[in-house]
Formats: structure tokens, C-alpha cells, sequence
């Protein structure tokens, strides 16, 4: 049996609230973070933490995947993370949006980066945001980088895997659903029975 290293960090300082409609759901803010992986390294000296194979990070209703990761931390105590996916694979998270409703968030690339003093996360190369509600999905955004401010509550698409926009290198897809519903059919009103001409019964 593969044996599983456990990191659990305290969310002091680290407050991982990523995507959210608004903002992230309030709740995860106040959680511990729980980091699972087959092999995990720390380094207190340069405050780095590096782990792999099967790398899974649980914080309240966020989830986050990827083969490998490393978490460093500045003097402010603030950390940077970044997750890599395995080869042929992407890393992945998912999250619980503010709001009513069963409202979620999911995202995908080949790199995944979180800065916790910003609370800013990107997205590199096959970024894929998708906002639900339970199961269905409102919005799909596609292209090969993707940033996502949760402060100022807006993201930015990008044509390139480096993060700028180059003319000819590409372009980016967004899909939103129609919030509306279609009106419901009326219903024809009863014919009222003929009105017998005079003099007729």
C-alpha cells in the first residue's frame, strides 16, 4: 500500500476562497486546509512545501487536484500555490459559490496558480471556469489562460498560455445561458356555446 502523507495548515493566514459568482463561499475562509499525496517534502527554512502523486487539498466546500504541488510562503506568512496535472491530465478544483442555491464552481488546466495576498488564481494552458446551479451549467469559459480576481469579483481571458494577448495566437470562448425562461404556452380559451338565432329552439 502507497503510503499518504498529510499536511493540515492552518487557515491563520491562508485563506483560500477562490471562483465564486460574487465571492467564494464565506464558510471556507474560516476552515483548515488538508492536503493529501503520496510523498510529500517540507522545507522550513525556505518555507517551501512540495508534494506528489495523487496531490488532493480540501478546504470547507473548496476542492482541489492535481499530481503535484508546492506551497510557498513569504515573511508576512502569506502562501503562493501552484498545482501541476499529470502528463495527459489536468488539474482541477471545485467550489462552493455565495448565494441561494445549490451554486458551484469548477475549473480545469494543465497549471493551476493561487496567491493568497491577492486572492487572485490562474489558470494555465486548457483553462477551462464552468458556473453551475446543482448540476447545470450557466456559464463555460474556454481559452489557454484564465484569471479570476475574487476581490474585485471579475476575470480575464487570455489567447496565450504565457497570460498576454498576442494577435493570431489564438482565441477564447465563452458560452452563457440564457436566464430566462421561455414564456409557457397559453392555453385557448373555451369556445362559449352558439347563441340560438330568434325564434329558434
Amino acid at each position: 500500500m502507497k503510503k499518504i502523507l498529510l499536511l493540515t495548515l492552518l487557515s491563520t493566514v491562508c485563506s483560500l476562497g477562490l471562483i465564486g459568482a460574487a465571492r467564494a463561499e464565506k464558510a471556507d475562509s474560516e476552515k483548515e486546509a488538508v492536503i493529501t499525496a503520496e510523498r510529500g517534502h517540507v522545507d522550513d527554512v525556505k518555507q517551501v512545501r512540495t508534494l506528489t502523486g495523487n496531490v488532493v487539498l480540501v478546504k470547507g466546500t473548496l476542492t482541489m487536484k492535481a499530481g503535484r504541488a508546492q506551497i510557498t510562503e513569504d515573511a508576512q506568512g502569506y502562501q503562493f500555490i501552484i498545482f501541476w496535472a499529470e502528463a495527459g491530465k489536468l488539474a482541477t478544483f471545485r467550489q462552493k459559490r455565495d448565494g441561494e442555491g445549490d451554486l458551484w464552481v469548477e475549473g480545469e488546466a494543465e497549471r493551476v496558480e493561487y496567491n493568497n495576498k491577492t486572492e487572485v488564481v490562474k489558470l494555465f494552458s486548457k483553462a477551462k471556469l464552468t458556473r453551475l446551479e446543482g448540476t447545470k451549467p450557466t456559464d463555460v469559459v474556454n481559452g489557454a489562460f484564465i484569471s479570476y480576481d475574487s476581490r474585485k469579483e471579475e476575470f480575464q481571458m487570455e489567447n496565450t498560455e504565457s497570460g498576454n494577448n498576442t494577435p493570431g495566437g489564438g482565441s477564447v470562448r465563452m458560452v452563457i445561458q440564457p436566464k430566462n425562461k421561455a414564456p409557457a404556452a397559453s392555453t385557448p380559451a373555451a369556445s362559449a356555446p352558439a347563441t340560438p338565432a330568434p325564434g329558434k329552439k
